[in-house]
């Protein structure tokens, strides 16, 4: 292992549209790696499958920022709200994180998301209406993103024409590139956003309707088991979480069908693929890279190498799940692999409370616009394509054409009403 860490070159459009030979070297020349990431910090990369299980399910790793010796990190989140931020499950350890997911789990059960399947199709097509006839769009402007946006808006009972704002007060406070987000902007952005959400749980407590927001005022509220700030960090985490990551897998997941005509052809012939193929996007290019962070609650040992108290720990999920040890031929994709046990939605307690409603959408919405859109095709060369370049990985837009088609009587853009 080399004594200087490397820096990942997200300043390079190479590594930035297909991290994936480096990010091989990297698993090959050892299972734990200093590197400078995103933002100037410095992590440890745990490159190999066995080890970032393990790490994942390790309790002297935590995911409290409290925990980490670079102040760097702290300084990333806005000054003002600092400290509300960090009030949410995906930073809490157990007691807390127990408390917390406990109060939402309900709401995200395989049971309750099969409930929800309907809708989502309704939502699916509604949003294909709107594009079959032009021949032409922006997959992830009109499909990938207001999918997941609406479907979790409405589950948390937010109003979708709310979405321009929170999108862009999200986008402003998260990470997309190289460097962290202005401090300045990041915290115009989370007062604006702190705002927002306490006007809609005021009108919520004023009116209260069936949805999880309202659920989670009652267990504020009357059952006291949330304060008012961790009240407004899971409805900021909920809302932000249950879109951002799907995104990327819808985008992402279009995007590599299309550059691996083979696998797209056998989906559109087979749509009884579409469960496995969901669970191999998400393995051979997930959105969450290059992986998932925890801090050293004291001096941890991974495979053979000590790794200091304070320090972060970047379990590579990105690079572990084309692990040859674990994966037969990992860089290849194929749709039909069946012993898939990835990483990409983490492992252990902090496994994505989310995961049953993404594999969902995720099946609809690429099966369907596979239906939907024959012909379907880049309309750039791949290499135009821009990657969003760090933490979530996805096409900035997936411009595509496709055979014009007719929008089916009865249905069209009323279905997203």
């Amino acid at each position: 292992m080399s004594e200087q860490p490397l820096h990942l070159p997200y300043a390079d459009p190479a590594f930035v549209a297909d991290p994936f030979p480096l990010y091989r070297q990297l698993r090959e020349e050892g299972p734990v790696r200093r590197a400078v990431i995103a933002g100037g910090l410095e992590a440890w990369l745990v490159t190999r499958y066995e080890d970032g299980l393990a790490a994942l399910c390790d309790p002297r790793l935590g995911s409290d920022i409290h925990d980490a010796s670079d102040p760097r990190l702290l300084r990333q989140l806005p000054a003002t709200e600092r400290e509300s931020m960090l009030r949410t499950m995906l930073r809490a350890d157990p007691p807390d994180h127990t408390r917390l997911r406990r109060l939402v789990s309900k709401a995200f059960t395989a049971r309750r998301v099969a409930e929800l399947r309907p809708r989502v199709q309704a939502i699916t097509d509604g949003l294909l209406d709107a594009i079959v006839r032009a021949g032409r769009a922006d997959l992830v402007a009109d499909f990938a993103l207001p999918l997941p946006v609406t479907v979790i808006s409405e589950l948390l009972g937010v109003p979708t024409a709310d979405r321009y704002d929170f999108q862009r007060w999200t986008d402003d406070m998260i990470l997309q590139g190289p460097e962290p987000p202005d401090p300045a902007v990041a915290d115009a952005a989370w007062q604006q956003m702190r705002a927002y959400l306490t006007g809609l749980l005021d009108a919520k407590r004023a009116n209260a309707g069936d949805d999880l927001l309202s659920a989670l005022i009652t267990a504020r509220d009357e059952e006291r088991r949330l304060d008012e700030d961790e009240l407004i960090a899971m409805a900021f985490l909920l809302l932000v979480a249950g879109y951002i990551t799907t995104v990327n897998l819808i985008g992402g997941g279009i995007a590599a069908l299309l550059a691996h005509p083979d696998q797209l052809r056998l989906l559109r012939d087979d749509p009884s693929l579409l469960p496995d193929a969901i669970e191999e996007l998400l393995r051979y290019d997930g959105p969450v890279n290059p992986g998932i962070a925890r801090f050293a609650r004291e001096d941890v040992e991974i495979a053979g190498v000590t790794v200091p108290r304070g320090a972060t720990v970047l379990v590579a999920s990105a690079i572990a799940d084309r692990d040859p040890a674990r994966f037969a031929d990992p860089d290849r994709l194929d749709i039909t692999r069946r012993d898939n046990a990835h990483l990409a939605f983490g492992h252990g307690i902090h496994y994505c409370l989310g995961a049953p409603l993404a594999r969902l959408e995720g099946q609809i919405a690429i099966g369907t616009a596979l239906r939907r859109l024959p012909g379907l095709a880049l309309a750039v060369p791949p290499g135009e394509l821009r990657w969003r370049p760090s933490g979530l990985r996805g096409p900035e837009r997936l411009p595509v054409t496709f055979t014009p088609g007719s929008v089916p009587d009865g249905t069209g853009p009323a279905a997203l009403a």
